[in-house]
């Protein structure tokens, strides 16, 4: 066995059996070819389609690309596209076999595809055996794509509107409770703006005693406005801070429900579409040449290991 795949022997073996090898492979061209035709092998043609993220976030380390990818390749638009083509029928898989959805998945992963590109964008790649059918395909994936992240920035907008909405009643409710406060606070004490009447009313007291008109009735006015002020300023100045601080928090809550509600009812794209899909004029599936030329190598290589065998046991014997 030590000069079995010697190097001179295998020459000499070929040049012996020539028209042998020249058979096989004669053989094998015509062979492969009739069986890598349409009548065996159904034709497929490849629509692809480029698309760049827009309108996204990066969310942790991701960028807006793989996150594209991920909703791109997500079961929810499998499923739709299933439903969308028929791809069961076109497919032929049976809906009640209890393997349904693992052959669909492997069948639909072999056919379907999406990857990322050097320059960030995103490529869509159809194969199908209609032409139209795989441009119709490309386009149906962008279009659940945009839908896909439509929901879920919807779904995330809307919860924010509801949680604003929460928010803003509550804060209404302090307030109406502030309003009677401060309300029933300036009723009883007089004091209607702490921070304006306590200089005002501090000065005009002053100048009466000051004057000598401690005793008018005016006076006496001003006193007992400003015994008022030194008993219940306290209160009346955190009711009036407390009242606008609450006014500012509910304008501020009122422009971030603006702010979510029109985000939740804006209708927008998520992929900018770089390069659109067109039905194929030419095959992509089967590569006739690739298959013919690799059915005659291995054909003439099988043969070249059975005549070395024919004869190393014919030198044997």
């Amino acid at each position: 066995m030590n000069n079995f795949f010697d190097n001179q022997r295998m020459l000499n073996l070929i040049w012996k059996r020539k028209i042998h090898f020249l058979l096989v492979g004669i053989i094998a061209i015509v062979l492969s070819g009739i069986f890598s035709g349409p009548t065996f092998i159904k034709p497929k043609y490849k629509s692809t389609a480029r698309i760049y993220p827009s309108n996204l976030s990066e969310l942790s380390e991701e960028s807006k690309s793989e996150q594209m990818l991920e909703i791109l390749n997500s079961n929810d638009i499998k499923f739709k596209m299933f439903d969308a083509f028929g791809l069961s029928e076109v497919y032929g898989i049976k809906k009640d076999d209890p393997h349904y959805i693992t052959y669909m998945f492997d069948i639909y992963g072999n056919n379907v595809g999406a990857s990322k590109t050097e320059f960030e964008t995103v490529e869509i790649k159809v194969l199908d055996y209609l032409p139209q059918r795989a441009s119709d395909m490309c386009d149906s994936i962008i279009h659940f794509y945009n839908k896909k992240v439509g929901e879920i920035r919807k779904a995330k907008s809307f919860e924010m509107v509801e949680i604003s909405n929460k928010l803003m009643k509550q804060k209404r409710q302090e307030l109406e409770a502030l309003i009677i406060k401060l309300k029933k606070v300036r009723e009883e004490s007089g004091i209607i703006n702490y921070t304006e009447q306590i200089p005002e009313v501090t000065r005009g007291y002053m100048t009466a005693l000051a004057t000598g008109r401690g005793g008018s009735s005016d006076t006496k006015q001003i006193k007992k406005l400003y015994d008022n002020l030194a008993t219940n300023g306290a209160e009346s100045y955190w009711a009036e801070n407390q009242f606008n601080t609450a006014v500012r928090q509910l304008d501020s809550l009122k422009t971030m429900h603006e702010i979510n509600l029109a985000e939740y009812e804006k209708n927008i794209t998520y992929a900018h579409i770089v390069e659109s899909p067109f039905p194929a004029d030419k095959k992509s599936y089967p590569v006739r040449w690739l298959i013919v030329a690799f059915s005659t190598i291995s054909a003439v290589f099988l043969a070249l290991l059975v005549f070395l065998v024919l004869d190393y046991r014919k030198e044997e014997e």
